[in-house]
C-alpha cells in the first residue's frame, strides 16, 4: 500500500465522532494519516496554519471555514476536498477548482434519508393520516370502521419538482406503488424523464394535474419563491405540497392563505425563515405538518456520510476517479 497521505479534519469539532465513529474513522484512517483531535475551525489558529501545509486531502463537514484564496495559499500540497455533507456552496470558493483540487460531496448518501421521509410523507398524505389525527385529537371522536372517500394510494398523482439526487431517488422508491408519478424540470429531456420512467411536464401542467407536489429543486435565484401564490392556485383543492428542499422555494405567505382557506395541505420539513418565529400561523394551522428539517441524515445515517469520504479516500489512494466528485459548472444550478 502506498504512504498514506497527510490529512486534517475541518468541520465543527461535535461533528467528527457523529460522522465518523470508530469503525468508519479506523476505515478512514487506513487511507490517510489524519489525527481526530485536530480539527480546523478556524485557519487562522496556528496549529491549524501548522497542519494545513501538510495537508493533502481535506475532509470537510458542516461548519467547515470558507477556503478563500489565503487558506488555498497556506495549503500547498492540498489535491482533494472531502466532504462529509450535502452541499459545499458555504465553504467552496472557484479558486479551488482553478488549482485543480478535487472536490467531492457526500450528497448523494445524504439525499437517501431525504427521499426515505419524502416516501412516507407520500403515503402518509395518500391516506390523509396527518389531518385526520390532528382531527381526531381536536373532537376526540372517530368516524369507526366506515370506508373514507376521496383518499388512498392507489392511482394517486405525485407530481416530482426537480431531477436532483433527491428527486430522482424519490421516484426510484415510487415504482414498487401504485401511484402515478411526474416530472418537471427544466435540464431534463424527454429522453432522460422516459429512463427514469416518468412523463415529463411544463411546471404549471404538474401542478394542475398532481394530488402530491413533492419539491425537490435547489436554491437559486430563479428558483426563489417559485411555488407562489399563481403556482399554489395551479393546484387542485385538496392537494398536498411536500417540502424538503429549502424554505425560500415556497412563497409561505401565499401558502399560509391557502391554508387558512383549508384547500391545501402542506408538509414542510423546511421553511422560511429556518427555524420558523414563535408566532408563526404554520405551528396552529390544521393543514400544516412541519418537523425541524429532519429529513436529512440524523442519528446513525451520519455514518454513511463518513462512510462515503472514506470510500472516496480509499479510490484517490489507489488513483482511482472520485465517484462522487463535483465541477465549478454544476455547482452553480445544485444546492
Amino acid at each position: 500500500m502506498s504512504q498514506r497521505p497527510q490529512a486534517l479534519f475541518a468541520m465543527t469539532a461535535e461533528n467528527v465522532p457523529q460522522v465518523f465513529p470508530p469503525e468508519v474513522l479506523a476505515r478512514l484512517r487506513a487511507s490517510v494519516d489524519i489525527d481526530p483531535a485536530l480539527v480546523a475551525r478556524d485557519f487562522a489558529d496556528p496549529g491549524v496554519r501548522e497542519a494545513l501545509a501538510r495537508t493533502e486531502i481535506l475532509v470537510t463537514g458542516w461548519g467547515c471555514p470558507r477556503l478563500d484564496e489565503a487558506v488555498l495559499d497556506a495549503a500547498p500540497r492540498l489535491r482533494a476536498v472531502l466532504h462529509s455533507a450535502g452541499s459545499v456552496k458555504s465553504f467552496a470558493t472557484p479558486g479551488i477548482w482553478r488549482r485543480g483540487i478535487a472536490v467531492s460531496s457526500a450528497a448523494a448518501a445524504n439525499a437517501l434519508p431525504v427521499a426515505e421521509y419524502t416516501l412516507a410523507m407520500i403515503l402518509l398524505a395518500g391516506k390523509d393520516v396527518l389531518v385526520a389525527r390532528d382531527r381526531m385529537r381536536a373532537t376526540r371522536t372517530s368516524s369507526g370502521w366506515g370506508v373514507v372517500p376521496g383518499i388512498g394510494n392507489y392511482g394517486r398523482r405525485v407530481g416530482v419538482v426537480g431531477a436532483s439526487r433527491i428527486g430522482r431517488r424519490v421516484l426510484e422508491l415510487l415504482r414498487p406503488f401504485d401511484l402515478r408519478p411526474a416530472l418537471t424540470d427544466p435540464y431534463v429531456g424527454e429522453e432522460e424523464a422516459a429512463a427514469l420512467g416518468v412523463p415529463l411536464l411544463p411546471l404549471d401542467d404538474l401542478l394542475r394535474t398532481s394530488d402530491i407536489v413533492t419539491v425537490h429543486a435547489p436554491e437559486t435565484p430563479e428558483t426563489h419563491h417559485m411555488i407562489g401564490r399563481r403556482e399554489l392556485a395551479l393546484m387542485p383543492d385538496g392537494a398536498v405540497l411536500i417540502n424538503t428542499a429549502r424554505g425560500a422555494l415556497v412563497d409561505h405567505d401565499a401558502l399560509v392563505a391557502e391554508l387558512r382557506a383549508g384547500r391545501l395541505t402542506a408538509i414542510l420539513d423546511v421553511t422560511d425563515p429556518e427555524p420558523l418565529p414563535a408566532d408563526s400561523p404554520l405551528f396552529d394551522l390544521p393543514g400544516a405538518f412541519v418537523t425541524p428539517h429532519l429529513a436529512g441524515s440524523q442519528g446513525n445515517e451520519l455514518a454513511r456520510l463518513g462512510l462515503t469520504v472514506a470510500e472516496e479516500a480509499e479510490r484517490l489512494l489507489v488513483g482511482g476517479k472520485l465517484a462522487y466528485a463535483i465541477d465549478l459548472a454544476a455547482l452553480e444550478r445544485a444546492a
